[in-house]
Formats: C-alpha cells, structure tokens, sequence
C-alpha cells in the first residue's frame, strides 16, 4: 500500500513516544526518517523500526539523550551523543558545522558515543539548504564488508554524502554506501520478496548470493561472506572501495575516539550503547568565490551533464541527487510504498509498545 508522508511521520513518531522519547527528540527523529522515505532511501526510513525497537529491548539506547559538547574552538567542536539515537544528535550537529562555516569560511564537528543516524544524505541536504557545501561520514555497527582477498566481513558499509548548492538547479547530492549496497537495501528486498542483483552479496566461498533471504542471513546473522566493496568484489578485488570505508572509519570512527565494529563486538557487553561516530563538515564557499560565482559554475556544470546525449532517449541523463528528488515529488503525491510484510511488522511494534498503529485506513 502507499501512504502519505503526513500518516507515516504520524506512525514513526507514536512509536517513539511510546518507548518514552521526549517529543521535541522524537519530532525531529520522524522528520528525519520520512524524509528518508521520501527520497526512495526505504533502506533507512521506517523499515529501521525494528532494529531499533531490538536496541530498546537490549537497553542500549538513552531515548532522551542530548548532544553535549566536550571541545570547541571558532571551527571544530567534538560532541557526545550520550547513546542516543542519531537522528537528533546529527541535525544539531550539522547544523553547528554549518554555524562554524558562516562564520570562519568551515566548520567540522565530530560526534561520539551515538547510535545509527539513517540516511547520511539527509544531514548533507540540511548544509545546502542553508547555502554551503556539506560532506558527512559515518562509522557503522554492523560487521558487513568483505575486505579485498578475504573471506570473513571486517569492515561496516561506512557511509558518506557530499552536497553543494546551485542556484537554478537542485543541489548537487551524492549519498552512497562504502559497499557496492547498503545493508539494509538486502533487508528491503526481503521485504519485497523480490530476488537481489548479481554481486551484492558474497557468501563465505565467494559465491555470489541473490535469495534476499539467504542475503540476510548471511549480512546480519552470519560470520562469513557479506557485502562486497564499492566497485568490486572479493575475488577481483577492489582496494579503493575497501580503502575509502577505511577512510570514512578514521574520520567517522578514529577521529571522533567512537568505536571500531570489530574490535567492539569482541567484548560488547549486553546494555552497552553502540558508540558509532559521525563526521560533519561545511564549507562556505564565499571563503573561496565572490558570491554567487560557486552556484553559477556548479549550475554551468550540472546544465552540461544534463544536456549529454543520453544513450536511451527515453532515460536523459541524471545527475546525483535527481533520481532522489524525482522520487521525492512523486512520493509526495502518491504517497510512500509499505510492503505488507513491513507492515505486519509495524503492527507488532504498535502492539507490543502499545503505539497508535495509523499507517492503514481503519
């Protein structure tokens, strides 16, 4: 079925406050979430429900938790996040590099001590809107890439977006996981009982795995196989995608002093948080252009790509950020698409939080 933006926001936040998250939190936690919906993000909007009802359950999560910041000078600022879900945590923290930004030419915040913070490309989005370039990383909890040459998984999908402003077109958004899919992308297509693409998951043979079931065990339950890396796969290797997920783990992970998956699953004691960490950094591009110059050169940019001779006349060619924004519109009006599996599982979520369930019509 598909439902509108407004019924879905309504959904998540009765969820939230029913597992007693204070309402300006759980406010902006749903925000953040169906607008991940609405972008075609479905990965990391509603259908993450489940994983955090898990954290509830497993006491990991401080529901309440407000971003504390630990070290600050005119351009850097270091936050805890006190356990918190990311959401939260993520827009205070953007929106502070972004204050930095406007004033001092770049603004970086780091944040520790959080829990998974959805779609990165949500929180990049914020620093265009207010008119400067953003670039967010992510370190993951979950252990689901299988390194170059290897058999077991390592690293997690470590995320990272990028967004700059134009003026007459949309801003420029790239939003992708370090890992040639994310791992909750396998979850929707379980969800979907839809068969998964060649390559995105290895078992512990190399073998190439697409049963979204069988998919599943193997990203989330499994101590073989997993995801294979941006732009390659175990056998043929791809050392740059391996390295960049590194690089977004020291910006996301080392800098910050958050937690290494590997290296926390070891000694993980039950009711311990996740400490994932998060990187946030704005630019003001006046520091550099005269303005206004920024946006029409990156207009002048985005006008040329969009103007290539597309191969199929009938698919011009995109740029990063419009499949998202075209999903975007058309959700808007008809509505955003929930599996019937999804929803039975919302529906339990309701029962056993004693929520208002509101997605289906009565």
């Amino acid at each position: 079925m598909n439902v509108s933006a407004d019924r879905v926001r309504q959904q998540i936040l009765n969820i939230l406050l029913a597992w007693g998250m204070a309402e300006d939190l759980a406010t902006t936690t749903a925000d953040a979430m169906v607008e991940t919906d609405l972008l075609g993000v479905d990965s990391h909007g509603i259908s993450m429900l489940m994983a955090y009802e898990q954290r509830v359950v497993e006491k990991r999560l401080n529901l309440n938790a407000r971003p504390k910041i630990v070290r600050e000078n005119a351009c850097t600022a270091l936050v805890d996040g006190d356990a918190g879900l990311g959401h939260p945590i993520s827009v205070f923290a953007m929106n502070l590099a972004v204050d930095k930004a406007l004033q001092a030419g770049v603004g970086v915040v780091g944040v520790r001590n959080s829990h998974h913070f959805g779609a990165a490309g949500v929180y990049a989005r914020i620093a265009a809107r207010r008119g400067v370039i953003g670039m967010v990383t992510s370190a993951t909890r979950g252990i689901s890439m299988v390194p170059t040459r290897a058999a077991v998984p390592v690293l997690g999908t470590n995320p990272i977006a990028f967004a700059a402003p134009a003026k007459r077109n949309r801003p420029f958004v790239l939003d992708m996981a370090t890992t040639t899919v994310a791992a909750n992308k396998v979850k929707v297509w379980d969800l979907n009982n839809r068969t998964m693409p060649s390559g995105w998951v290895v078992d512990g043979d190399g073998r190439v795995v697409t049963d979204p079931k069988r998919g599943m065990e193997i990203v989330f339950k499994e101590k073989e196989g997993g995801l294979t890396p941006l732009g390659g796969t175990p056998e043929l290797g791809s050392h740059k995608g391996y390295g960049l997920a590194v690089m977004v783990h020291i910006l996301g992970g080392a800098l910050t002093g958050a937690s290494f998956s590997p290296i926390r699953e070891r000694d993980h004691r039950p009711g311990q948080p996740d400490n994932l960490g998060h990187f946030f950094m704005a630019l003001d591009q006046r520091a550099f252009r005269d303005e206004g110059e920024f946006e029409a050169d990156l207009d002048d940019v985005i006008d040329i790509l969009h103007e290539t001779p597309p191969a199929d006349p009938a698919k011009p060619v995109l740029v990063a950020g419009d499949p998202e924004e075209m999903e975007r519109e058309r959700r808007l009006r008809e509505g955003i698409p929930i599996p019937e599996t999804l929803d039975r599982l919302i529906r339990g979520i309701c029962e056993r939080s004693g929520a208002a369930y509101v997605l289906a019509d009565a």
